[in-house]
């Protein structure tokens, strides 16, 4: 998706260098529609410069910072040598992500989607979220309650969420904790047995989350989480533990949670 409006003074951008003249470089902005900046020979590279070629070659992809613009006269200064390593790298993969964004909006919306669909919906993805990428990413991992604050119709929104599932690669994180369960009834096997349905939600699991509860050694027992981030692999992690806990103590039995295996395990 390219923006119609004017980077910022201070932003990172990615361009393709058009034209490299004795003075400097100018530069085509890949996010911006119609828009060129100037990296003047003194904001290429750090120390004297002999040719500028030596340092940059046209259709070479850069990432360079917005020095000032100047609307005016359509004048858009950039700086490739301000920016460093880190922030080049980090610059080139959102820059990647959100080309990824705008393949998998086509896939939601169609090849043939009308210029205003498009953007209709995109705008209304970025309201709620930073990135076309990280709203898809969100769609992906909590379905069509990711875009419970977005202004778009049903189908739209539909279309984001089977899109995102079939085509984004969402990170997991896991954690893992134990659950101490005993009964000293007659009947306390089928009362850890239904404890240990309990740790498993009872379809109470949200989407995006796995979870598994297995046998360690009398009387301890696993939880294992698998979710999209720590908080809530943590929180599902707990709850999982408590309702085991809640479980195993309405019976009249003991519970208790802990997050490493007894050491007489090992």
């Amino acid at each position: 998706m390219k923006y119609s409006g004017w980077p910022e003074p201070g932003e990172l951008v990615v361009g393709e260098v058009d034209e490299i003249a004795d003075f400097g470089v100018f530069v085509d902005l890949d996010e911006y529609e119609d828009k060129r900046g100037l990296c003047h020979i003194s904001e290429v590279a750090s120390g004297w410069i002999k040719n500028v070629r030596d340092h940059v070659r046209e259709g070479q992809t850069v990432v360079a910072k917005v020095l000032e613009v100047d609307e005016s006269s359509a004048q858009i200064d950039l700086s490739v040598k301000d920016v460093n390593e880190h922030q080049r790298k980090e610059k080139i993969q959102a820059w990647k992500n959100e080309r990824k964004a705008d393949n998998w909006m086509l896939i939601a919306l169609g090849e043939d989607v009308a210029d205003e669909r498009y953007t209709e919906v995109a705008n209304a993805l970025l309201v709620e979220y930073e990135s076309l990428y990280d709203a898809f990413e969100a769609a992906a991992i909590h379905g069509e309650e990711a875009l419970d604050d977005v202004d778009i119709d049903d189908d739209a929104a539909v279309a984001v969420v089977s899109a995102a599932r079939e085509n984004v690669s969402v990170p997991y994180v896991d954690v893992t904790g134990y659950v101490d369960l005993e009964s000293a009834a007659p009947d306390g096997v089928d009362d850890i047995r239904a404890a240990l349905q309990a740790a498993e939600g009872n379809g109470e699991v949200p989407d995006g989350v796995e979870l598994d509860v297995g046998y360690v050694g009398a009387p301890e027992y696993r939880i294992k989480v698998r979710a999209p981030d720590y908080k809530t692999a943590e929180d599902q992690l707990e709850t999982a533990a408590a309702r085991a806990r809640d479980a195993i103590e309405s019976v009249g039995g003991v519970g208790g949670f802990h997050r490493d295996r007894h050491e007489d395990d090992e």
